[in-house]
């Protein structure tokens, strides 16, 4: 008697899921240019049609891609500041400086990043998504301030003003070879963190 093979199907979460986390890898691997239906499928290991019963198209998987991908930051982020305990100051050198560790401070997420933001001023809802998503992480850095130096009011410009240095070292150490460490890297924002405070 003939056996007949058992397999489980993925749950349809589980499916639309994967094709999400297969597109950030193309878009990593493949930049904008190279991230289609069928290269997103193949690295998700389903056929073309799959796509299209989940989202309106390659577009509209890229967002859900920089939405996910955007909520893994925010979940390093927030973990760093958990694990900071309850001192102000301690807690938002852990946001500021959690960029610099292997969680954000990675080549992959650098790649995929760097789609997400090529496409930002060339499409309207990915340029949208791009603003809600630093939008959160400005406010983040804006409360943390806040709880340090509640007398500062307003901390619109200090928090841009971080996010622009966390940008431009975290680019660096995802690059490779950065000319300083991430101890250095934490280092000159708190330097920075305590002139604009």
């Amino acid at each position: 008697m003939a056996q007949h093979q058992s397999f489980t199907r993925e749950h349809p979460d589980e499916r639309r899921q994967s094709l999400v986390e297969a597109t950030a890898r193309c878009l990593a691997r493949h930049g904008v240019a190279g991230t289609s239906v069928r290269a997103i499928c193949a690295e998700a290991g389903v056929s073309p049609g799959l796509l299209r019963h989940y989202f309106a198209g390659v577009t509209d998987a890229i967002a859900q891609a920089y939405r996910w991908t955007g909520g893994r930051v925010e979940q390093a982020l927030a973990d760093a500041v958990a694990a900071a305990g309850e001192e102000p100051r301690a807690r938002l050198l852990a946001y500021l400086s959690a960029s610099f560790r292997p969680r954000i401070a990675d080549p992959a997420l650098l790649a995929t990043w760097l789609a997400f933001w090529s496409m930002t001023p060339v499409n309207d809802g990915i340029g949208q998504l791009h603003q809600q998503i630093y939008g959160q992480f400005r406010t983040g850095i804006e409360e943390l301030i806040l709880a340090v130096n509640p007398a500062m009011g307003d901390a619109r410009l200090p928090a841009i003003a971080l996010t622009a240095l966390i940008d431009g070292l975290w680019l660096e150490l995802s690059l490779g070879k950065a000319p300083f460490t991430p101890d250095e890297a934490e280092g000159l924002v708190e330097k920075w963190l305590d002139a604009l405070l």
